[in-house]
């Protein structure tokens, strides 16, 4: 079915008209021929001359030119029949840190010691493309909170989005309160008993601006449950040290991150290499779905550029008609007031009249 997103964009239609009837006329800035002899020249040729207003004809392309535009800004599309969306998942809201520790290469993964925050790229983006039915969105996080990815049933997209996170993006410290809060403003706007938030980190709050805790009460007061995982290998039995040489695993706080998933009925996972967290990763896809409004929706094709483009054409036509005055085109909006074929006939009136005058 066809129609226009935007409707009430042809209200604009009479826009050009108003605007000659309120702005004052223009000036050509060339030298205008006044003769005192013009109703003598219209009697003889039977018409009225038209010395400001040009005729339709030379009008008609710059309306529709006008048209053309108007119809793109009103987003015609073509929809499809009604498709139906799954919709019996959870809102499912992952926040991971990309603090600098994110960095640090102590996790194990295939006998080969990868960064925390490319394992958790690895094990969240399978996650998330398998929990079919949720919405599923990406906050990150460092000193400052973001919304990388709202909550979307394009879980490809929100995956990839995932893969191109670096650490430092967001600043070099975390800020778990922030993160909850923001991912709290997202999820409040979601039916009740269906939000998830699952926090990554390996750190302790130490940015932003919320406390973690505070903003933990908040969640639960809104029905949001919270999984918590915190990652890094255990500091006694990795031989990996980091800046200064200290782990920095040492830093993270195990206590809050527990805290924080009881007040809101989660659980705290500790992954501590690549085995741990694919064991966490299938504990999480067993929530249980909570059903849901089903809801539809119709696949919609654009069909915008294609006024645009005969818009695109015509403008070039009308400054090529400006630029090379004399071809075809002009000869076709452009209508003589007297014709060639008449040229003789009028001179010769014309002479008679003076004639008389002088007489």
């Amino acid at each position: 079915m066809f129609e226009f997103a935007w409707p009430w964009i042809f209200a604009l239609l009479p826009l050009p008209w108003l605007m000659r009837l309120v702005l004052p006329a223009a000036d050509s800035g060339e030298p205008a021929l006044k003769v005192s002899f013009l109703e003598d020249l219209e009697g003889l040729v039977g018409r009225r001359a038209r010395a400001n207003l040009p005729t339709w004809r030379q009008q008609a392309p710059f309306i529709l030119l006008w048209l053309l535009l108007l119809i793109a800004a009103a987003r015609p599309q073509w929809l499809g029949d009604p498709l139906p969306i799954a919709a019996s998942g959870r809102d499912l809201l992952v926040a991971v840190d990309v603090s600098g520790s994110m960095d640090f290469p102590d996790m194990q993964w295939k006998d080969e010691e990868v960064s925390r925050l490319a394992l958790v790229q690895h094990m969240l983006g399978d996650f998330l493309e398998s929990r079919e039915g949720d919405r599923v969105g990406l906050i990150l996080f460092g000193s400052q909170a973001y919304l990388q990815a709202p909550l979307t049933f394009d879980r490809h997209t929100v995956r990839r989005w995932l893969d191109e996170a670096r650490v430092g993006i967001a600043g070099k410290n975390t800020a778990i309160g922030d993160a909850i809060g923001l991912a709290l403003k997202r999820l409040r706007q979601r039916p009740a008993h269906s939000r998830v938030l699952i926090l990554v980190t390996d750190g302790a709050n130490n940015g932003g601006e919320i406390d973690p805790l505070t903003a933990a009460r908040l969640a639960a007061d809104e029905s949001v449950k919270i999984y918590t995982i915190g990652v890094g290998a255990d500091p006694e039995q990795t031989g990996t040290a980091g800046f200064l040489g200290v782990n920095p695993s040492l830093d993270l706080d195990e206590a809050t991150l527990r805290d924080i998933a009881q007040v809101t009925g989660g659980q705290y996972f500790r992954a501590q290499d690549g085995e741990q967290l694919l064991a966490i990763k299938t504990t999480l896809d067993q929530l249980e779905p909570v059903a849901q409004q089903p809801t539809q929706a119709r696949p919609s094709l654009a069909l915008y550029q294609w006024p645009l483009a005969v818009a695109l054409l015509l403008s070039m036509l009308l400054v090529a008609r400006e630029r090379w005055p004399d071809n075809p085109l002009q000869r076709l909006f452009t209508q003589p007031l007297f014709q060639p074929s008449q040229s003789s006939e009028w001179r010769k009136r014309l002479k008679r009249l003076r004639l008389r005058r002088r007489r």
